[in-house]
């Protein structure tokens, strides 16, 4: 398994993430939301050059020009609502990629302990597909690790890349070792030394979803939701009292 941490080499990148964790900088929502789709886009071009390539025959108004270009079927997976400005970074780059999106979150039983929940998701099929994941903090991964178990109900990628913009040391360790070895990428603008007791990343940024469309109000309530284990036993749903998983 290959793990990349772009901020290893000097580059534009390294002052797009400065600004968003920056506290003088990051409450500016505009500027912020614009910074993860910048770096989205970098993280894009560098993960391209790793897509496989074949010559194409392109008419011009004077002739024939032989053209190297992507193969690759693509599919943008991104776990909402913090992913989605680093989605679109992405897709300005692979605007011919298909996409899939799904709902995770945190549902806190007090100020300390939470479970990751999915509620919702909306893909097309994989199968033999090279497979994006971005989600711009990867904390503890259990997030990511979801997600991709929610993604397998569509397929099985012939490749995977997992994009994140700061994840912590143990997410990256966690990710590398539930995820297929023989197929997966990591991808890390930064990688961070540890997370906090609120599993929030040191030194990281704060609230990515936050900074980028507002506070939110945690929700505490059981009746509105369904368990996440839902989602991986087809046939035994537990549906919850208002709650609705889309498959």
């Amino acid at each position: 398994m290959k793990i990349i941490n772009l901020s290893e080499t000097d580059s534009i990148l390294n002052q797009y993430v400065s600004e968003i964790r920056n506290v003088e900088v990051q409450n500016d929502r505009l500027r912020f939301r614009r910074n993860i789709e910048r770096i989205g886009e970098v993280m894009a071009y560098e993960m391209s050059k790793t897509f496989a390539y074949s010559v194409k025959e392109i008419q011009t108004p004077l002739g024939i020009a032989p053209v190297r270009t992507p193969d690759n079927p693509l599919v943008i997976s991104t776990i909402l609502r913090a992913g989605l400005p680093f989605h679109q970074g992405f897709l300005s780059y692979f605007d011919y990629a298909e996409n899939a999106f799904v709902s995770a979150y945190r549902k806190y039983k007090d100020t300390l302990k939470f479970d990751i929940h999915i509620e919702y998701i909306a893909s097309p099929r994989i199968d033999g597909k090279t497979l994006i994941i971005t989600d711009p903090m990867l904390a503890t991964g259990g997030s990511m690790e979801l997600s991709y178990q929610a993604m397998l109900t569509k397929g099985h990628p012939s490749e995977i890349h997992v994009a994140s913009i700061i994840a912590s040391q143990r997410a990256v360790d966690h990710i590398a070792s539930i995820l297929p070895e023989d197929k997966t990428t990591i991808w890390c603008a930064a990688i961070d030394p540890e997370i906090n007791e609120h599993s929030y990343i040191v030194p990281g940024l704060g609230d990515a979803g936050d900074l980028a469309f507002g506070e939110k109000e945690l929700n505490r309530s059981d009746n509105w939701i369904c368990k996440t284990t839902c989602l991986f036993a087809p046939g035994n749903v537990d549906w919850g009292e208002k709650g609705r998983l889309f498959l």
